[in-house]
């Protein structure tokens, strides 16, 4: 059996090595989850997906600072926000307990016609079945969170793949589980390359698939699922803003730096495309700058980093050939514009890069914020709706017309209204449209997605 080694994204270093399955291992574990779901009396009952649930969270609560460490070496987001992802995650748990309750159907009315009298019909929920999850490295726990915790609280068998640079904290997510008290055939990872995992997007047993990665291959992905498998499918973006005149330029620049290179833009929600008034674009666009020269990059591990490394060198490698494409082509560069190490890019800024440029028409997944000037509002809007991609976006205005005008033109999942994109609590809505993706994300909609709709009719005379 091989080994995968996990290595530090940030220096290269070994962090450990871990076995890697085989299609016979991923074999084995479908074959497991699909018996336990078609054997009711293995099912749990909800109390005792609630008690494994909160000890869960009494386990990860003992052990943040265990688990901050864990995900940032492997991942790369600075320490301050790896511990800020450790905690959403326990409030992940927290908010799937509180909605197994909600796990209900309705009353379905009868007597309408004369064909209907004497009969009562109601729904129900059930677990729809086997959940295969896939992961990416961006939030090596949480994300694993958001794909396997609704899976168990509502009562389905669930296997696990993480994306292979950063399998470390989903494997102990896992073993938490199980330390709490989850048989270990409800959840299962399985770190493996492609081909052995091909079971787990086209095998008939699996009833729904959780793919969060990038748009070429969950399209590519779905197109495999066997007939009745249901999917949910969350891919990139290219965020845009669009900042009205009304705005205060020296309050929202802090705020849309954060947007932009928080984990070196590595979010599929980062800002990327800023709208600004030609009035005053350029001096927004300085105002950026200033606040990404000020970051402090470097070590992950180190408190006071605020934007880290890139997830592996290559990744580095793109990025330098966008931003060289976009100034060859008469972009301007305000700040950054080239690697600082192996592994680390600045924070940049660009000023109205061509339209046709990679930066300007692809997701840039780096620490890239481009800024464009308008005359015209529309225009502005037109431009932010121009491409495939429909995630979050936003618009800062202090004119509510304005506002209200905006959020409802642009093609997007959720508008911010003075918030930069990559706004998000767990327990919102979340998830791309058009080639961002498909379904939502969300503790409570995941939780849904995964459970499906039964009807009981009863006829009696009497009723």
């Amino acid at each position: 059996m091989s080994e995968l080694n996990v290595y530090r994204p940030y220096d290269g270093g070994l962090i450990r090595s871990v076995l890697m399955q085989s299609e016979a291992d991923v074999e084995s574990a479908l074959a497991t989850a699909h018996s336990l779901f078609l054997d009711r009396s293995a099912w749990m009952p909800p109390h005792r997906r609630i008690e494994i649930l909160e000890r869960t969270i009494e386990i990860m609560s003992s052990q943040v600072e265990a688990l901050t460490q864990l995900a940032a070496e492997e991942g790369g987001k600075p320490y301050i926000d790896s511990k800020v992802e450790v905690l959403r995650a326990i409030n992940g748990v927290k908010l799937a307990i509180v909605h197994i309750p909600q796990i209900k159907g309705e009353q379905i009315p009868m007597g309408q016609t004369a064909a209907s009298v004497n009969r009562l019909a109601f729904t129900i929920r059930e677990p729809i079945g086997v959940v295969s999850s896939i992961s990416a490295f961006n939030h090596p726990l949480n994300l694993i969170v958001h794909q396997v915790i609704p899976a168990i609280a509502v009562g389905c068998p669930v296997i696990i793949k993480p994306a292979l640079t950063t399998p470390l904290s989903c494997l102990r997510l896992v073993e938490i589980l199980h330390e709490a008290g989850l048989p270990k055939g409800w959840c299962q990872a399985v770190v493996c390359e492609n081909d052995a995992a091909s079971k787990l997007v086209s095998d008939a047993r699996v009833n729904f698939l959780s793919f969060i990665g990038s748009a070429n291959v969950g399209w590519m992905l779905r197109s495999q699922l066997a007939p009745g498998t249901r999917c949910a499918l969350e891919h990139g973006g290219a965020a845009p803003v669009i900042v009205d005149s009304s705005a205060h330029i020296d309050e929202i620049a802090p705020v849309l730096a954060k947007g932009g290179f928080y984990h070196a833009g590595q979010v599929c929600v980062s800002v990327q495309r800023i709208y600004a008034q030609q009035g005053f674009c350029r001096e927004l666009a300085v105002k950026l700058a200033a606040e990404g020269e000020k970051m402090t990059v470097g070590d992950p591990l180190d408190p006071n980093t605020e934007v880290g490394p890139l997830i592996l060198p290559r990744e580095v490698d793109r990025v330098e050939e966008w931003v060289k494409q976009a100034v060859d082509a008469g972009a301007e560069v305000l700040c950054g514009g080239k690697r600082l190490s192996e592994t680390c890019f600045a924070p940049t800024v660009l000023l109205n890069p061509p339209e046709d440029a990679l930066v300007s028409q692809r997701e840039i997944f780096g620490p890239v914020i481009c800024v464009y000037s308008y005359a015209d509002k529309q225009d502005a809007i037109d431009r932010a709706n121009g491409l495939p991609f429909a995630f979050q976006a936003s618009v800062f205005t202090n004119d509510l017309e304005d506002a209200l005008n905006v959020t409802q033109q642009l093609n997007a999942t959720a508008v911010m209204v003075n918030d930069h994109t990559a706004f998000r609590v767990d327990w919102m809505p979340f998830g791309g449209r058009d080639a961002s993706g498909i379904g939502l994300g969300g503790i409570q909609y995941s939780m849904h997605e995964m459970t499906r709709d039964k009807m009981l009719v009863f006829k009696s005379p009497s009723l």
